[in-house]
């Protein structure tokens, strides 16, 4: 929110708590109505977006005060359809249906706690809400959050709420302005540790976490919680170490358990994963969220049939679990019934569908409809879910951009001159955008007897993310990393890779987000193979615009942002091949399609590998594949993903646009 905004709302907040509503009515009313330009025409009422929430929600606030319950509706209606994340917007509702909708009113505070867990009076509201009902499980549960909440200081409790209302750098000054008078309070230390997570400091998160751990070690939620970083960044083999050491003290807690399970998924061991998850629901098979992990561990595999059988029964037990539905879909070779489609189609439209499950149960309807030849609904879901999942993410393309256009600046021709760094030659990156056929590449040279595949793996951004807090910021500070800089640090690549190869001389780390630190690859890593996976522009985007991600790639759930990024990917790409001739390779996917052999020999002669029959037949090798296209790339090569974005090109001038710019 930009200062004169804050000021200006500092005052409304007075004139709320001076009881003065009309007042703040008024002034709220007319900063959220459009302004006339010259032309008498109305424009945007120029309010930033953090500034148009705030405004509608003391206008809310004012107008429940004022006794205009039903325009506090209305108005909390229309800042819920803007941001449907918004926790106080939900918690407000909930006071104003207390008096007429007690079914509505447990319904919002239950939404506000699941937006913002620190929502201390909600979960207080929902107490009596339980009790009423005899809800024991969830009146246990609710108390439970409650003690904690009531337990925290004041400050951290403070910074909690501001964090999950999206106010990060608010929330960081508050926490480490508490941790400079209480060093080592290890709620502290976790929730500076969730800040930087959130805004992508994950080194500066692991150290706290790490740190907190060691100080702590009795302390399950510190280990909980650096358990989820590990996995997130894709240490699996350290996250498996600790959830042993978890189990060791809790043998029989259940979620410790799962949590074992899904480590074992991130190292490849998916017959021992399996077998936890099915031992877990022997005991109590009412668990949908469980049958959909078991599901991924056995899409993993490469046993489909195993895998769908789990999502169904997911969807059994849980006619609104929506990540059940998009898991069936993201199969990619999976198709509806007319039955679950109307189901789908039902539960998406409830209100009480939690908004999660409305985000996921677009993506998979979209698929559906797609499959049935009508991309008018086909559209029509994709769209809402995307726009859905953008309102609940904090992205800017311009910022994007500028990232982007700084690794330009950073490195020149000159920069790699008697480059020093880890002379190791194993590593073959293969970069580009998700969607794009980087799967295939990966499967293809993942059948060579000399090379392992492994998967997408987080090191290289973990190793940049290491650099950005120094006194020159990356990546402007690469340039300036002595030899033994460069080559410890490479050697720490390699060194950390090492738990997901099987002993072959060369392997591939198949991050697509590894194409922006080509610059700090080369520099730690001289020898290493970078292969760029490239696909035509509007049929690659339009893939990432219909892929709900498990995590990342905020750009593609905005036409414009995602046509935007695949050109400044394209101008980054040309300015690596300037700086680093003859040292990346580009492997158009359509010429894949068209000259399967063509293009494993180039493949295969840029990396320094003898051909090998294999990689032809490459749908016959078995490994373990966590990417979307895994059903694909165990198939032989087919061409139906050419110009999937044709029956949908009406819909589509904004990302023609944005690509053409």
């Amino acid at each position: 929110m930009k200062i004169e905004e804050q000021q200006l709302f500092s005052n409304i907040k007075k004139s709320l708590m001076q009881s003065q509503h009309q007042s703040v009515i008024t002034q709220c009313s007319s900063l959220l109505s459009p302004s006339a330009d010259e032309s008498g025409a109305n424009s945007d009422t120029g309010l930033s977006a953090e500034a148009k929430r705030e405004a509608l929600y003391l206008l809310a606030v004012a107008y429940r005060l004022s006794g205009s319950t039903q325009n506090a509706i209305s108005t909390l209606d229309n800042l819920v359809a803007l941001f449907p994340d918004y926790g106080r917007a939900f918690q407000e509702l909930g006071y104003c249906y207390l008096k007429v909708d007690d079914k509505k009113a447990a319904h919002s505070f239950y939404q506000a706690t699941r937006f913002n867990p620190a929502l201390l009076a909600s979960w207080q509201q929902l107490e009596k809400v339980y009790k009423k009902d005899k809800q024991e499980q969830a009146l246990l549960l609710c108390q439970q959050q409650i003690q904690f909440l009531s337990s925290l200081p004041k400050p951290l409790l403070g910074a909690t709420d501001l964090m999950h209302e999206g106010q990060l750098h608010k929330a960081e000054q508050v926490c480490r302005q508490f941790l400079s008078a209480n060093k080592h309070h290890p709620e502290a230390m976790m929730l500076l540790a969730e800040l930087g997570i959130q805004l992508k400091v994950y080194s500066d998160a692991e150290f706290l976490l790490e740190s907190c751990v060691e100080m702590y070690p009795e302390n399950d939620r510190a280990a909980a919680s650096f358990q989820s970083l590990l996995s997130k960044l894709g240490k699996f083999p350290q996250a498996v170490e600790l959830a042993k050491k978890r189990l060791a003290q809790s043998p029989d807690n259940f979620t410790v358990q799962v949590s074992l399970a899904h480590a074992l998924v991130g190292v490849g061991k998916l017959d021992d994963a399996i077998a936890i998850y099915r031992e877990l629901l022997a005991k109590n098979d009412d668990r949908p969220a469980l049958w959909v992990a078991l599901g991924h561990a056995f899409k993993a595999k490469g046993d489909m049939q195993e895998a769908v059988s789990a999502y169904e029964k997911s969807t059994r037990y849980a006619a609104d679990f929506g990540d059940a539905y998009w898991s069936l879909a993201n199969t990619k070779t999976y198709r509806f019934d007319d039955e679950t489609i109307e189901k789908m189609v039902d539960q998406e439209s409830l209100e009480s569908t939690k908004l999660d499950d409305k985000i996921h149960l677009c993506f998979a309807l979209g698929k559906g409809y797609e499959d049935r030849k009508d991309a008018k609904t086909a559209f029509h879901y994709y769209q809402k879910g995307n726009s859905l999942k953008k309102r609940t993410i904090q992205f800017d393309i311009g910022r994007t951009e500028a990232a982007l256009d700084a690794q330009k600046r950073a490195f020149s021709r000159s920069s790699f001159n008697n480059t020093q760094g880890c002379q190791a030659q194993d590593p073959i990156f293969i970069v580009g955008l998700p969607r794009a056929g980087s799967t295939l590449l990966e499967q293809i040279l993942a059948s060579h007897s000399m090379v392992d595949g492994t998967m997408e793996l987080h090191d290289i951004l973990g190793i940049a993310s290491s650099l950005s807090h120094k006194k020159t910021p990356y990546p402007f500070n690469v340039t300036e990393l002595d030899d033994d800089a460069c080559r410890a640090l490479g050697q720490k690549y390699i060194e950390q890779t090492r738990a997901y190869r099987q002993g072959a001389p060369f392997f591939i780390d198949k991050m697509p987000n590894n194409f922006i630190h080509i610059g700090l690859i080369k520099k730690i890593l001289p020898n290493a193979k970078i292969i760029d996976a490239r696909r035509a522009p509007m049929d690659c985007c339009f893939s990432g615009f219909k892929q709900l991600f498990g995590e990342g790639q905020e750009f593609s759930y905005g036409q414009e942002d995602i046509g935007r990024y695949y050109v400044a990917y394209e101008s980054l790409m040309d300015h690596w091949k300037a700086v680093l001739p003859n040292q990346v390779l580009t492997v158009q996917h359509e010429d894949v399609l068209e000259d399967l052999e063509g293009q494993v020999k180039r493949l295969l002669s840029f990396c320094g590998l003898p051909f090998e029959e294999a990689c032809l037949s490459f749908y016959e090798t078995k490994r373990v594949i966590k990417t979307p296209s895994s059903e694909q790339v165990r198939q032989p090569i087919y061409k139906t993903g050419m110009q999937q974005w044709k029956p949908f090109e009406t819909y589509l001038d904004e990302l023609k646009q944005a690509l053409s710019s």
